[in-house]
């Protein structure tokens, strides 16, 4: 399909179906996966996506044409950051033909929600650290372990784990990455509340969780090279907005013109430091959106954006900071305690219990800014004591 004809479609399929989203709220997720499926029906989501996997294979020129008529309307997110954003990238990277073909489709239309299953008790920051074991049973895998600070593991039925298969050999060689259904015998989810309130992360259990020898994503004891790629797409969804079939899933800091907005209506914004705090906040919204650009346009044009997703990381935590402070200080003590119908204040005392979670998820700023020395500075290496000793002979808790 040529640019114009493609305009056109989008144009008017717009026209008919966004304004019944103007009042759409971000927590609704529900209504953003109907609208996600009703988009991927008409042919407007996944648009440079492998018609292989239930794409339409056009160029990103298409996209950008998409883009260009969606952004007259409020619409609900294009993907999920975790689903769409890392789980999707990686089994197209990683994962069989067949898996590709049955689960991508899903992912993108909002029929599946993935999540990963990653950190654990002794393994949060050192991930090759990890004892979670899987056994090769015959036709089968059997695992065991634990694993915590799952995002949405009691409302996704998928989650790519990443296991131990080979003890014998140093802890970066022996991991393997499987698909495991959430609803399997032996799972057990128990969620985790959060100062906010929330419970977006989750602990989760695999006791003799059985899983057929077809659901490992790649080659046996070969899983750290797919969790280094699963790394790279959660660093760059949750920091530039990329996605599988350019969903644009993204964690980002909050829109400096809100902050503006409120700064005038409570008459601060004569404030010589209140000015100081929105104009760096603008201009850090707006470099992380060029940087984000920039890494989407290299990966389009088959350039390897590698550690480099971890500088978009990194400024979203820093930003999730500064507009969370920025907020509070707009509002006052009413972020603290605030009158009912008084939504700002709320929304700002939300958003300052919640942005600790942006400096850790994905990996914290910690091991993004040693990521960025060490890979993209080129700053020595962290000395590590048990690198080349076979896991089972590393000293546990």
């Amino acid at each position: 399909m040529d640019l114009d004809s493609f305009r056109a479609k989008s144009r008017a399929w717009l026209a008919e179906h966004a304004p019944e989203y103007a009042d759409f709220e971000p927590m609704d997720f529900e209504r953003a996966r109907k609208f996600r499926a009703a988009l991927w029906d008409a042919g407007l989501l996944g648009i440079t996506l492998d018609p292989a996997y239930g794409g339409l294979g056009l160029t990103d020129a298409h996209q950008r044409v998409f883009a260009e008529e969606a952004a007259h309307y409020r619409l609900p997110p294009l993907g999920e950051p975790v689903t769409t954003g890392i789980c999707a990238p990686t089994l197209l990277d990683y994962g069989s033909e067949e898996q590709k073909a049955r689960h991508v489709p899903r992912m993108i239309r909002g029929d599946e929600t993935w999540t990963q299953l990653l950190s654990e008790p002794n393994a949060g920051s050192d991930l090759a650290g990890l004892q979670t074991r899987a056994v090769r049973d015959g036709d089968e895998y059997v695992l065991n372990g634990q694993k915590v600070w799952t995002s949405s593991a009691l409302t996704s039925q998928y989650a790519l784990c990443v296991a131990r298969t080979d003890p014998t050999v140093p802890k970066h060689r022996g991991l393997s990455m499987f698909i495991v259904p959430l609803g399997a015998d032996g799972v057990t989810i128990r969620p985790l509340r959060q100062m906010n309130g929330d419970a977006h992360f989750n602990e989760v259990f695999l006791d003799d969780v059985r899983v057929p020898a077809d659901a490992i994503v790649g080659k046996e004891n070969d899983g750290w090279r797919a969790l280094t790629a699963m790394l790279t797409h959660e660093r760059l969804a949750l920091g530039a907005g990329t996605g599988a079939g350019g969903s644009g899933a993204s964690w980002a800091g909050s829109d400096a013109t809100r902050f503006i907005a409120l700064a005038r209506a409570r008459g601060l914004n004569t404030d010589p430091v209140v000015r100081q705090h929105l104009v760096e906040l603008f201009i850090g919204e707006r470099v992380l959106a060029y940087v984000g650009q920039k890494m989407r346009d290299e990966i389009a044009a088959g350039i390897e954006v590698g550690s480099k997703g971890s500088v978009a990381k990194l400024m979203t935590a820093i930003l999730a900071r500064q507009s969370a402070n920025l907020g509070l200080a707009l509002v006052g003590p009413a972020g603290l305690a605030w009158e009912p119908g008084d939504e700002a204040s709320a929304a700002f005392a939300y958003a300052a219990t919640t942005f600790p979670m942006r400096a850790i998820a994905g990996g914290t700023s910690e091991i993004q800014r040693n990521t960025i020395g060490e890979r993209v500075l080129g700053l020595p290496r962290e000395p590590s004591s048990d690198r080349d000793i076979p896991f089972d002979q590393v000293l546990k808790n």
